[in-house]
């Protein structure tokens, strides 16, 4: 029948049926087909806004033709060759009878079935003809069909002929509404709040969640409608997507209990498969990293597009995994992996990396948003920012939520929140003694710091030290972490890197939180720190706060690879110093750094892994040299990246293998005793 785990992949209005094979079993195709049938009657049972009598007409037609179905013989008639073809023909429509049903009566895709009524009806009337024709050539008399069943498949097969599937009168009032608020949005003009409540109980879409869903479908149908080539729909997808936000924003005071549920993305079902899945799952096969694109071969093994690409263009035409020699070196995208990839670093907060031709922000700011999103979401931010500042508690509370949600992702909505004064009035809800309120505002003022324009508006308003008081003090821990989060994007000017080196106060709180903060504060406090070593001024103030023994005891601990990176990336920059690379060594850093190197996946973690060591033979030589030149396990890593190259890491790996037996040949002759003044490693003869 049907593969559930199709539906997952699946676009809604694409109907992916496949024939029965033609060696099937007569009696099987005949069970298989009142099986589906039963399904599809199934559908009775549910709710639907749109497309009410084509879905009920429909419905009648399958379970008349079901009576007719559950009156063959069973067992293999003689004339089961001939018979098969036509029910095969069946099966294939049924099949998209029950992927057709399963689009209109989705929870999620409401506004979207109801935008494409036309479609919709054009289905049911195309599928209801293929209905007609295949009853028209069905042998009824050779499989034994009482006279009253092919009276029956000749009733339905008129029917099927005769009903008239369109666009119902109701659903077509209701577009028309739409296409009417969405005029308005262009124009810049406000919708009245009854005319959006009207569209939106005629859809059944009562509550914060309900409507959340539809924001959350159409941003991923814009996401795979972007893959294509014609992104034909594109347009109506960006103003509908407009259109359910601007609602969202303005007709819901009051988060109902679905809504924490949706915060962080991904329904119940993906979350109970995310359970189930590790790290290693997502891991390209040629680089270990985690894909940000899957596409899956010809050998049916999935890969990083990037790297499947070059491995082609070197002139390779094999599976890298199996070897087999591929008969096709086209690329398929693996939609459904790719969204878990995504649900599961968003669940666990690791960063996932996208390259600029696939990052979604900077496909929609350059041209996918359409005129009545974009004026949807600059009348939604002037309501937003007038809760903010004159709301009451609630609504203040509701309103950051909505902010957060929109600054998320998009560069637009940041613009838009910007300029429509959003940062004061957040700055002051991070000051609230409302957990909730502080956090929310909080991440919000995160969301924003991405953008180099909110940065000095932050900085300028006095947000630097409200900042630092919620990072020492915050109600909640995710605001502490937010804080920390909101430090590092501001680090990136070197203005405020020198404010926060000086402030005594900011170090010791982000090493408070790396010690005791979860692994996203720890991440958020590690990579801010690393975003202050950036100015050479403040590696004696990490040092002197007690930086090093702190990250070197974390490393032992640590499981998530990027809390490894960014701890192998705070100790490589501080050992580029003197005082920092004796630091590190005292602080026995350097068996823990080999064994990294030797146990861990990630490419990034390995490069830190080579120049951290390189860095301390260079500034730490006569502590560091002997100790590295004994370990007997260092020598395999080094020379497993040597065998890449061409990369930074390789390079490194081999400066390092040339010292480290240099020093082992002139030690063994005797010839030489090492001597290091101050930060040189000087041989003497």
């Amino acid at each position: 029948m049907i593969n559930k785990s199709n539906e997952f992949i699946r676009r809604i209005l694409n109907f992916p049926a496949i024939r029965p094979s033609e060696t099937v079993c007569f009696s099987s195709l005949v069970s298989s087909l009142i099986q589906l049938g039963q399904t599809i009657c199934e559908y009775k049972s549910r709710t639907f806004y749109t497309n009410k009598k084509n879905v009920r007409n429909s419905i009648r037609l399958i379970e008349d033709i079901l009576i007719v179905l559950k009156e063959i013989p069973n067992g293999v008639s003689r004339f089961a060759n001939s018979s098969i073809v036509s029910l095969s023909e069946i099966h294939f429509i049924f099949q998209k009878f029950h992927f057709l049903l399963d689009d209109c009566s989705r929870e999620d895709s409401r506004i979207w079935i109801l935008a494409k009524s036309e479609d919709v009806s054009c289905q049911f009337q195309m599928l209801a003809r293929a209905v007609a024709v295949a009853l028209d050539v069905l042998p009824l008399k050779e499989m034994d069909v009482s006279v009253e069943g092919q009276e029956v498949v000749e009733f339905v097969r008129n029917q099927a002929v005769k009903l008239k599937f369109e666009v119902e009168i109701d659903d077509g009032r209701m577009q028309v509404n739409v296409l009417k608020i969405l005029d308005q949005l262009e124009d810049g003009i406000v919708p009245e709040s009854h005319d959006l409540k009207r569209v939106l109980d005629y859809l059944g879409i009562k509550c914060w969640s309900a409507c959340n869903r539809e924001v959350k479908f159409l941003d991923n149908e814009m996401l795979l409608e972007g893959n294509t080539e014609e992104k034909r729909d594109m347009g109506i997808l960006s103003s509908l997507m407009g259109f359910m936000i601007y609602c969202r924003g303005t007709l819901f005071d009051v988060l109902d209990n679905g809504a924490g549920r949706q915060i962080n993305g991904g329904s119940t079902n993906a979350d109970q498969v995310i359970r189930f899945l590790n790290l290693d799952d997502f891991r390209c096969p040629i680089t270990l990293e985690i894909m940000s694109d899957p596409v899956t071969i010809a050998s049916g093994h999935t890969y990083d597009r990037a790297s499947i690409l070059k491995w082609f263009r070197a002139g390779n035409s094999t599976c890298p995994k199996t070897g087999e020699r591929l008969t096709s070196i086209d690329l398929v995208p693996n939609f459904a992996l790719k969204v878990l990839i995504k649900q599961y670093c968003s669940a666990n907060g690791i960063p996932l990396v996208e390259t600029g031709r696939r990052n979604r922000d900077a496909g929609r700011f350059v041209g996918s948003s359409s005129v009545a999103n974009e004026q949807a979401m600059k009348l939604l931010a002037s309501f937003l920012v007038g809760r903010l500042v004159a709301g009451t508690m609630e609504q203040q509370n509701k309103a950051a939520f909505e902010i957060r949600l929109l600054t998320k992702t998009s560069i637009f909505n940041r613009s838009c929140l910007v300029e429509a004064g959003a940062i004061p009035p957040l700055l002051n809800l991070v000051t609230s003694r409302n957990s909730s309120c502080q956090e929310n505002a909080m991440a919000t003022l995160l969301n924003l710091s991405k953008n180099s324009k909110c940065k000095s508006t932050i900085v300028g308003n006095g947000g630097l030290f409200l900042i630092l008081d919620v990072l020492k003090g915050g109600l909640k821990m995710e605001a502490r972490q937010h804080a920390a989060g909101t430090l590092f994007y501001l680090t990136s000017v070197e203005e405020y890197r020198k404010m926060m080196g000086e402030n005594p106060e900011f170090i010791p709180s982000l090493l408070e939180l790396l010690r005791n903060g979860t692994d996203r504060g720890k991440k958020n406090a590690l990579v801010t720190i690393f975003g202050l070593l950036m100015r050479p001024e403040n590696h004696w103030r990490v040092i002197a706060a007690g930086l090093v023994p702190l990250v070197v005891n974390l490393l032992k601990s640590f499981e998530r690879e990027d809390l490894i990176t960014d701890s192998l990336a705070v100790l490589t920059t501080l050992s580029e110093r003197l005082d920092g690379a004796m630091a590190v060594l005292y602080a026995g850093a350097l068996p823990i750094i080999v064994n990294v190197l030797s146990s861990c996946n990630s490419r990034a973690s390995k490069e830190y892994c080579v120049s951290l060591l390189l860095a301390l033979c260079i500034n730490g030589g006569a502590d560091a040299v002997p100790v590295l030149v004994k370990n007997s396990s260092l020598m395999g890593p080094l020379y497993s990246l040597l065998a890449e190259g061409n990369s930074k890491a390789s390079k490194k790996a081999s400066t390092l293998i040339r010292i480290l037996h240099e020093y082992n040949e002139k030690t063994s002759s005797g010839l030489i005793t090492p001597v290091f003044i101050e930060d040189q490693f000087i041989n003497v003869w």
